[in-house]
């Protein structure tokens, strides 16, 4: 098993995480679904001996972002509803790690990876970069960016410029 290592991507994805309010704490961890990682209350739990996917951070992260910040609070613990997080925040999940990898000027395969998305990963990207942003609409009600219509109509930046990158 190969471990990740601190690169300038991490780097970038921790200091943007911390700077929008997501807080990553170092911590042993076994058996999570996703290696070296675990949701906590507003935080994401990461043991980098164990991380394998260091893109993974940010589709963990967006998980946080798009709930609601009652929610955000309870993540990963007992209180935590088990329909959490519904359909529309994890398709909205997948747009925010777009709008991440873009705005950290990442590759979309440091994020959506081969070994990830349920073997979805190609379709996303391709998706993604012909402009069909699936998860728009949730994230547009959500209060976080802006289709090209609404922007327009408002003089401000369209997706995927996030106006928001927490949920409020």
């Amino acid at each position: 098993m190969q471990f990740v290592q601190h690169t300038l991507e991490l780097e970038k994805v921790l200091t943007f995480l911390n700077e929008i309010g997501i807080a990553i704490v170092e911590k042993e961890l076994h058996d999570t679904f996703l290696p070296g990682l675990s949701l906590g209350p507003g935080c994401i739990y990461v043991d980098f001996e164990r991380l394998l996917y260091p893109g993974d951070l940010l589709h963990e992260a967006g998980h946080l972002a798009v709930t609601t910040p009652a929610e955000r609070k309870v993540a990963g613990t007992e209180q935590q509803s088990p329909d959490w997080p519904s359909g529309g925040e994890e398709i909205g999940t997948l747009l925010w790690s777009f709008a991440a990898a873009q705005h950290l000027q990442l590759p979309l395969e440091f994020v959506f990876h081969a070994n990830g998305y349920k073997n979805g990963s190609d379709m996303l990207m391709d998706n993604f970069r012909k402009g069909n942003y699936i998860g728009l609409p949730f994230l547009e009600w959500a209060g976080m960016t802006l289709s090209e219509a609404k922007a327009a109509t408002e003089g401000k930046k369209a997706f995927p410029y996030m106006q928001k990158w927490l949920r409020e």
